[in-house]
């Protein structure tokens, strides 16, 4: 990889030490005086040496001016026993990393990913081409197998990614994987550290030979609920998060409920848009349509779009969810299937936004009954609690997401797993912030 390299002094201690910052040879590599804070085009992980011997930082711009940048960083060094992790994160190669438009799991690796790097560690992501990431991207397809017409079949594209993931283990602290279970195999014979956060549906007849067969594979759940009744080896619940400044409070001055996700039957847009119709208030609903899902949609929901209070807006992607969500007066969520998590709904408190959901299966954990929305279980239910959302404070909903869903504390919690899984090997405790300022020379 080509690398730029650029002369500069770092205040250490109360004194001045030439070091070099190299920025990794990627096309948005940028010399660090021609950034800004909060762009993603430093490297993140630099070597600085001579400072008590070497000392791995990670930096963030906060401050930039002429000849000065201040950085936020994690200092990590040999005086303190202090190691960054090397950590692999395998994310489906069905939607790019982070998607263009829909993919729930994919975006939450994104998020964890970059969470990760911003704090120290040195991550490596098998994904496909057209992901975009601060980490090392390790490019497992051309371009998201859903949106390449030349795709037929997924498995000898994932098969590719495994024998990428296979030749760099050995490199790796730990290797997390977000695609179920067809490296369950490989990881065995490995015999590394791993982890699998499992995104799907677990109570499933499929499921426990599998798990019987591996039962030493480590899993992640991402709701007490997905994993309930399912023996396997379960080694933590970690609840979704987002990145905090990925929303902001929205208005709800628009005068309609939201519908968001896809459609299918267990997602229940067909409860949405009778919710909706009761209540008096007009329904946008935005949604993928998968190709499975096609007959259902035309059969039985299409006919129900003609009604003058609903608006089918189709799938939309991320530049669009703050004015979507934001502006509704709650959003709906009628799930008739045991949701792992149901994203959406903290993506809707990132805004303010209170949701109405049915209690299955993650939902009873993620909504705070009476403050970031309600649990109902049938639609009369739900058309009373659209009279009430007007009561709920979107200030306090908001709060309520900034404790308990942003990405740092998702990231916080995953590092906890990885530290319990490989402690054996000696690991330390993660490092504190500290600001160092980096001054041209």
């Amino acid at each position: 990889m080509s690398r730029t390299c650029r002369r500069w002094q770092v205040h250490h201690r109360s004194r001045f030490i030439p070091i070099r910052i190299r920025t990794a040879g990627r096309p948005d590599a940028r010399d660090p005086e021609e950034d800004t804070p909060g762009r993603r085009s430093l490297a993140i992980l630099r070597r600085i040496n001579d400072i008590d011997g070497d000392i791995v930082v990670h930096l963030t711009p906060v401050e930039i001016t002429p000849g000065r940048i201040s950085f936020h960083v994690l200092t990590l060094g040999p005086q303190d026993g202090l190691e960054t992790m090397r950590i692999a994160q395998i994310a489906p190669l069905f939607e790019s990393v982070p998607p263009k438009l829909y993919g729930g799991t994919e975006r939450i690796v994104s998020y964890l990913t970059e969470e990760l790097v911003r704090l120290g560690h040195d991550i490596v992501l098998f994904a496909s081409g057209d992901s975009e990431t601060m980490a090392e991207l390790v490019s497992c397809s051309p371009a998201a197998l859903r949106l390449d017409p030349e795709v037929e079949d997924p498995i000898p594209h994932y098969m590719v990614m495994l024998e990428r993931v296979r030749r760099r283990a050995a490199g790796f602290d730990i290797l997390h994987f977000h695609i179920d279970n067809l490296h369950y195999p490989l990881v065995r014979a490995m015999a590394r550290p791993s982890v699998t956060t499992m995104h799907g549906r677990m109570d499933l007849p499929d499921y426990p030979p599998l798990f019987a067969e591996f039962d030493e594979m480590p899993l992640v759940s991402i709701s007490d609920g997905q994993r309930r009744g399912v023996d396997a080896n379960w080694v933590a619940t970690v609840h979704h998060g987002i990145p905090k400044s990925l929303y902001r409070l929205g208005s709800g001055d628009g005068g309609y409920l939201a519908f968001l996700g896809r459609i299918s039957p267990e997602k229940g847009v067909d409860r949405a848009i009778e919710i909706a119709k009761q209540a008096g208030i007009p329904l946008k609903i935005a949604a993928k349509i998968g190709v499975g899902d096609r007959p259902y949609f035309e059969t039985t929901i299409a006919p129900l779009l003609d009604q003058p209070h609903v608006d089918f807006i189709g799938e939309i992607g991320e530049d669009r969810k703050q004015d979507f969500l934001g502006r509704a007066a709650a959003m709906l969520f009628p799930i008739d299937w045991p949701e792992p998590f149901g994203l959406v709904m903290i993506e809707s408190m990132a805004c303010g936004t209170p949701v109405i959901g049915w209690p299955c299966g993650s939902v009873p954990e993620v909504i705070d009954d009476g403050i970031t929305g309600f649990i109902v279980d049938d639609i009369e239910s739900a058309v009373d609690a659209v009279a009430m959302t007007a009561s709920l404070d979107r200030h306090l909903v908001r709060r309520r997401f900034e404790k308990r869903f942003t990405a740092a504390r998702m990231a916080t919690d995953y590092l906890k797993v990885y530290e319990a899984l490989t402690e054996e090997r000696g690991g330390g405790k993660l490092p504190a912030q500290a600001l160092l300022s980096l001054h041209a020379a």
